[in-house]
């Protein structure tokens, strides 16, 4: 299979070397460029590739609201946004858009080829400086409390009795009426 690739890229030397580059792999064609975004949508309709690599920072209409067009006409159109900026912002930008992939300019000519392979495949792809970046975001994100937790807060915040906030199979058995506590296996025991 052949995978049809449009570029744009506001820079000709850019895409002239992204031309160079795709076209030196044998199931790789690029069959469109385009110098803006209003160019990209268009040029995406006419000639259906198979993957848009989509620079961010385009005149006329950027990369993010082509995608987002392109999408709108097409929802199983693959988009590989092509940065310098490597900004969280961007990143969470192209992916609200849906775009397909994130990679950057500087990242080796390899890990580009491999991901317009990748985001033509149908699989999603971030460039991995990106995608160390996003992870340790999202560690930092706070986390849920577990529902036994929420529901014991939520009764504490409205007054109510958290008493019996356990549902019956999950209570402690009552001891019996003449039993002394024991310890066993350390596990207190009635």
């Amino acid at each position: 299979m052949t995978i049809r690739v449009l570029v744009a890229d506001d820079q000709s030397m850019v895409r002239a070397g992204f031309r160079m580059l795709l076209s030196g792999e044998e199931e790789i064609e690029v069959v469109a460029e385009a110098s803006n975004g209003l160019e990209a949508v268009e040029k995406a309709a006419r000639f259906d590739p198979t993957v848009v690599l989509m620079d961010i920072r385009m005149p006329e209409l950027d990369g993010l609201q082509a995608t987002r067009r392109i999408l709108a006409a097409d929802s199983a159109a693959r988009i590989l946004i092509l940065t310098t900026f490597d900004l969280d912002e961007y990143v969470y930008e192209a992916l609200r858009a849906g775009a397909s992939g994130f990679v950057l300019k500087d990242d080796p000519p390899e890990q580009l080829l491999a991901a317009v392979r990748t985001v033509a495949d149908g699989e999603a792809l971030l460039s991995p400086a990106i995608t160390k970046r996003v992870i340790r975001q999202f560690t930092r994100i706070p986390q849920p409390a577990p529902p036994k937790q929420r529901r014991a807060l939520h009764q504490r915040h409205h007054g109510e009795d958290t008493h019996h906030s356990h549902p019956p199979e999950a209570r402690p058995p009552r001891p019996r009426p003449g039993s002394r506590p024991r310890v066993r296996d350390g596990t207190l025991r009635h």
